[in-house]
């Protein structure tokens, strides 16, 4: 199995191994990372994949997309991540079923209390076997817009082997969100409070990664959802999910998913392209609708931190998603030179639109993908949390709530939903008593967590002063 970049063209390319996409992140010419092939899983695989426990599911998933780990030390590394002691119940992903043909894939368990923390625990693992396999040091250099850093902090906290420097757009976090990451005193850990939006914070660390040089000399890696490992690792919560809800294997399902960086549904879409029967992928985003906008018109135009804003479902308030360069070399048939054309229009004119005639064949792709799209608002989020928690006794976080309103909008009823949990409810909240009445419940080790000194740098959004804070810690 060979990795490839996004950017330039297949026939040009040797390709490189898995572990190597995975300490690079980002490819040298800018683009992502991406398979040669995807591998294909038959049904009567997936009656032999019905039965298994999570981690080994997890093996059979992923093993098809790497071959530069001998079997036994994968299957230890996956082992060792998904544990009920790490993620609460050997379920590790319990489905609920909330009424027939409804059901909440529950991906929040791990130790912040996020999603991102299925992918992340496992890339932690990862990271540091291939890095001791390898004698190496790393320095991550990652942005969140509010989970991914705690969750990636967590996972790399303490490690010897790796220094992680965590951009997030200052002020603009939940308080447990911000407490969560800054209250982490660990010598390796490196909290950025930049001035502007998530998008700036995600600026900021391409242009950083894509200095060469620097990048050599300082050693730097992603955690960000373009590191390919936490995509593949999202995947194998599909299939679970799948096995959980559906009458028979073979059936379809639809899935709904909370949609901010593309990383969470790019996993489905993933794991349908691998073979698993989902019908829909049912793509919702809050008042930042830029991909709703996009699979509904075509027109794919990403919006300036002005116009971006601050919502009650914050870890969506993004306006650039990154893994959707992904989606999109696969929607031109991996064609190199229309990437760049459709790239470098995005950079001189802010947008490209699939609808023209000289992209038609594209844009026949991507309705043929099996995407729906939607958005949702403030209200939204504070009548569907109050709606579940009236009929199911049930608490769901905000951004959840964006999934579960577009996905119960776009559903039909003739195959099962399954809706995608984002976290907890307790990092949000507000939110969560101003729709109920009451505060949710958090874990006893968060009991205290505002109040918890924090360690955090406030930088202007500039690439260079990032720089010059990087180099002086890790000099």
């Amino acid at each position: 199995m060979r990795y490839v970049s996004t950017r330039s063209e297949l026939a040009s390319q040797q390709g490189v191994s898995f572990c190597a996409a995975v300490l690079e992140g980002l490819a040298p010419d800018g683009g992502l990372y991406v398979p040669k092939d995807y591998p294909k899983i038959d049904l009567p695989t997936l009656h032999r994949l019905s039965s298994l426990s999570y981690a080994d599911l997890a093996f059979e998933v992923m093993s098809r997309w790497i071959d530069d780990i001998p079997h036994e030390d994968l299957k230890k590394l996956i082992g060792n991540t998904y544990t009920s002691e790490v993620f609460g119940s050997d379920e590790i992903t319990p489905v609920l079923k909330l009424k027939d043909g409804l059901f909440l894939l529950r991906v929040s368990f791990g130790p912040t209390l996020a999603f991102k923390d299925i992918a992340m625990q496992w890339l932690g693992h990862l990271f540091q076997y291939i890095l001791e396999r390898e004698k190496r040091t790393m320095n991550i250099l990652g942005a969140t817009s509010g989970d991914t850093g705690s969750s990636a902090e967590y996972a790399m906290r303490g490690k010897k082997n790796i220094n992680v420097f965590m951009l997030s757009p200052h002020q603009r976090m939940t308080p447990f969100q911000q407490a969560q990451m800054y209250s982490l005193a660990d010598p390796n850990i490196f909290n950025i409070a930049v001035e502007g939006t998530f998008d700036s914070c995600q600026d900021m660390v391409k242009a950083v990664a894509g200095d060469q040089a620097f990048k050599r000399r300082y050693r730097l890696g992603a955690v960000n959802s373009i590191n390919w490992a936490r995509v593949m690792a999202q995947m194998v919560y599909y299939f679970k999910g799948y096995f959980s809800a559906v009458a028979s294997i073979g059936s379809l399902m639809d899935v709904s998913v909370p949609t901010g960086n593309f990383g969470n549904i790019l996993a489905a879409y993933l794991a349908k392209k691998m073979g698993l029967p989902i019908r829909r992928l049912i793509l919702a985003t809050n008042e930042n609708n830029v991909l709703d906008e996009f699979y509904k018109t075509g027109k794919y135009r990403p919006r300036p931190a002005s116009e971006t804003f601050a919502t009650s479902s914050p870890s969506m308030d993004i306006s650039k998603a990154s893994n959707f360069e992904r989606f999109i070399f696969d929607a031109t048939d991996r064609d190199a030179r229309l990437m760049n054309q459709l790239w470098g229009e995005l950079r001189e004119h802010g947008a490209f639109d699939l609808t023209r005639p000289q992209y038609a064949r594209v844009w026949a792709n991507v309705k043929e993908a099996g995407f729906v799209s939607g958005s949702s608002t403030h209200q939204d989020r504070l009548d569907t949390i109050a709606a579940l928690f009236d009929r199911y006794q049930v608490i769901i976080d905000p951004h959840t709530a964006d999934g579960v309103k577009v996905g119960l909008n776009a559903s039909d009823g003739k195959v099962p939903l399954i809706c995608i949990e984002t976290a907890l409810p307790a990092k949000f909240e507000t939110t969560i008593k101003d729709a109920i009445g009451q505060t949710p419940s958090r874990p006893k080790s968060y009991q205290d967590l505002e109040s918890r000194p924090k360690h955090f740098s406030v930088l202007p959004a500039d690439v260079d002063q990032l720089k010059a804070f990087i180099e002086k810690k890790v000099s």
